[in-house]
């Protein structure tokens, strides 16, 4: 629902990536803000600022070279979406913090664990060692 993990994954890939590369994210259905993962990117300096949810039929630009995907549901969409078109499809599982329960802290905890596990994957996939060592 483009609430979640995937606009971390961008902010984070925004800020770790060069400016040059293009990141957008997008949900198969829409949904609404998730107020923990503005917590979650604050601590590391990262705003949403007014950024909203949105679904793939949004998205301005429909080239892609790359299409990362998060959660099974957006996994086969893409790969719906471009049977017919040249672009490379990558299913990185990631779990979903909103099934977290307990104290905040507890939730947020779940939270900052998939903010940590993608930035870890996304400077495996695009860094260069010298790079990876750069953002530590």
């Amino acid at each position: 629902m483009n609430a979640v993990r995937s606009p971390m994954a961008e902010l984070l890939a925004r800020r770790m990536l060069p400016a040059s590369t293009f990141v957008a994210s997008a949900g198969v259905r829409s949904g609404e803000r998730d107020p923990f993962v503005d917590a979650v990117l604050a601590e590391e300096g990262l705003s949403l600022g007014e950024r909203h949810p949105r679904t793939m039929d949004e998205l301005e630009d429909d080239y892609f070279d790359l299409i990362v995907t998060l959660a099974p549901e957006a996994h086969h969409a893409a790969l719906e979406l471009t049977r017919s078109l040249a672009v490379e499809v990558e299913y990185w599982p990631t779990p979903d913090p909103t099934g977290a329960s307990g104290t905040r802290e507890q939730i947020i905890a779940a939270y900052r664990d998939v903010r940590e596990r993608l930035k870890l994957r996304i400077g495996r996939r695009f860094l260069l060692p010298e790079e990876k060592n750069a953002t530590d």
